[in-house]
């Protein structure tokens, strides 16, 4: 079976994405099998996982799935590659709607966040509670900037639902290592955490802007997670933190994207803005087993060097300090 894909990025997570309503030999395959042998294949590292074009309640939408098979509820960085991708080929509008997850997302083609850089808006409404959240006191309606004592006695983790679930927590330093292990112990705490979670680490580092770094379960330490950057600036407004209604910069390790949170009563919206990156096309064999005979049939060069140099204006923004 030969497989067209577009190796992609937002924010430096990167992805191998499949047009499944063109390729509709490709719905029909264990989806799960070939991200596990797509993502471990020579010539595709790095690659964060896969995404799948298709259709679902009659509109075009998502399948995301983690390196180890598993599929994600939502994927904040590649729904706008999606976005990008069902606009150009299918619908033409500068606002549409996309689902991911059983759940519809209000997508905006929106002003660049760099001069010729294709830029999308995803709009997701953040829930505060979760059956995922088994740490959280029966009868709570929000678990802002709380302990979760088993998994660390120090840290005050803000729990929130942006689609998929995510604790968060604010600190002096971004540690990569205190991260990690974060991320491991979560897999061991079956009642706190009975489908995993995604586990983030932000800090200030302007007004309005903070610094981000995620763990995300099935996939590990990321250079970003747009779910992940929308769950910290939103705890940043919770938090007093940052304002609502007003644009957070949310740098991380692969650039830099926007988020505007606002609070309407009980209902809270945070709009997440940032690239969507084609690095190249091309072509791979699957036989059900292995993938073989990857081939880049066309770079996409010019889009790549502009993210490059996006990049490092945007590193250069943050303290060094901020990560290690």
């Amino acid at each position: 079976m030969l497989i067209d894909i577009i190796k992609c990025h937002g924010s430096g997570n990167r992805f191998a994405m499949v047009d499944a309503v063109a390729q509709p030999h490709v719905a029909a395959t264990d989806l799960a099998a070939l991200t596990r042998a797509l993502c471990a294949a020579p010539g595709m590292q790095p690659c964060d996982g896969l995404l799948y074009v298709v259709r679902d309640a009659g509109l075009y939408a998502m399948r995301m799935f983690n390196p180890d098979g598993s599929e994600a509820e939502m994927c904040g960085n590649g729904i706008r590659c999606v976005a990008r991708l069902v606009r150009e080929r299918y619908i033409g509008d500068d606002m549409f709607a996309l689902r991911s997850g059983g759940r519809t997302y209000h997508i905006t083609r929106c002003e660049d966040i760099f001069p010729q850089m294709p830029t999308f808006g995803v709009d997701m409404a953040i829930a505060t509670r979760s059956d995922d959240f088994g740490f959280m006191p029966a009868g709570s309606g929000s678990f802002v900037a709380q302990t979760i004592p088993a998994l660390d006695a120090e840290l005050r983790f803000t729990a929130l639902s942006p689609g998929n679930p995510h604790i968060v927590a604010q600190a002096g330093t971004v540690d990569l290592h205190r991260l990690a292990a974060l991320g491991e112990a979560v897999k061991h705490l079956k009642h706190d955490f009975p489908r995993g979670i995604n586990v983030s680490l932000y800090t200030p580092c302007a007004e309005q802007a903070v610094f981000a770094a995620t763990y995300e379960r099935g996939a590990g330490i990321t250079f970003s997670c747009g779910t992940a950057m929308t769950s910290c600036s939103t705890a940043a407004v919770l938090t007093g933190l940052c304002e609502a209604g007003r644009d957070i910069e949310v740098y991380n390790r692969g650039g830099m994207v926007r988020c505007l949170c606002r609070i309407d009563g009980g209902t809270i919206t945070t709009r997440l803005t940032g690239n969507a990156t084609y690095e190249w096309s091309g072509r791979a064999s699957w036989d059900g087993t292995a993938v073989t005979d990857i081939a880049c049939t066309a770079r996409m060069d010019a889009e790549t060097a502009l993210y490059d140099r996006f990049a490092a204006l945007t590193a250069a923004k943050y303290p060094s300090a901020t990560c290690r």
